[in-house]
């Protein structure tokens, strides 16, 4: 009787088994060679399951993300207020524990930003989507409990644009050298002029 495989559970579990690798090596080091010893599998299997590296790092990316929403959401949990909400949730840039995360996600950007294909490009639109509404919900929270001022819900947008850009600042240039102050800085000036004065 023939073996069935979860193809969609393979190429999940050939990426994690990669992680470690990937973090080492970074894309221009990684050899699929190296990710099928890594997998415990043949080279040629690796190839039905990913077209290239950028691929597998593609995958890694989506798995490792779910991840680190679950993780997010039990942290959001027990906060109540906006701003802490917001430092919170662009935490990522910066704590320690999505370093790896982070790492994955700088070369991912690199790939999309020199050689975008169509799929890599829908998954950064979805995620920018997902977050974007993350934000605006916890926004649109702080409104309705009096924190923050309607208009803050114009600002969404530009706050997590300029939190990533800050975020590429830091890791491509010397400009920025403390990246959780500057983050949080910017939130508390931020709510300077959108809190509800009481």
């Amino acid at each position: 009787m023939a073996i069935i495989v979860d193809k969609v559970q393979k190429r999940k579990d050939i990426a994690l088994a990669c992680v470690e690798l990937f973090t080492q090596s970074g894309i221009n080091g990684l050899t699929i060679s190296q990710v099928a010893k890594t997998a415990g599998i043949g080279k040629g299997t690796v190839y039905e399951y990913f077209l290239n590296k950028e691929d597998i790092v593609f995958e890694i990316l989506n798995v490792l993300m779910l991840r680190h929403n679950e993780a997010k959401i039990k942290k959001l949990s027990h906060v109540t207020s906006t701003k802490e909400k917001l430092k919170i949730f662009f935490d990522f840039f910066h704590n320690e524990n999505d370093r790896e995360l982070r790492q994955i996600y700088k070369e991912f950007i690199s790939i999309n930003l020199s050689n975008p294909n169509a799929d890599m490009i829908e998954f950064q639109t979805k995620c920018f989507n997902t977050y974007h509404t993350w934000v605006e919900e916890i926004v649109q929270a702080g409104i309705r409990n009096n924190e923050i001022l309607p208009q803050a819900t114009k600002l969404v947008k530009g706050l997590f644009a300029l939190t990533e850009g800050m975020f590429i600042s830091s890791v491509s240039t010397n400009a920025i050298d403390d990246l959780e102050k500057e983050i949080n800085d910017y939130i508390d000036a931020l709510f300077e002029l959108i809190e509800v004065k009481k």
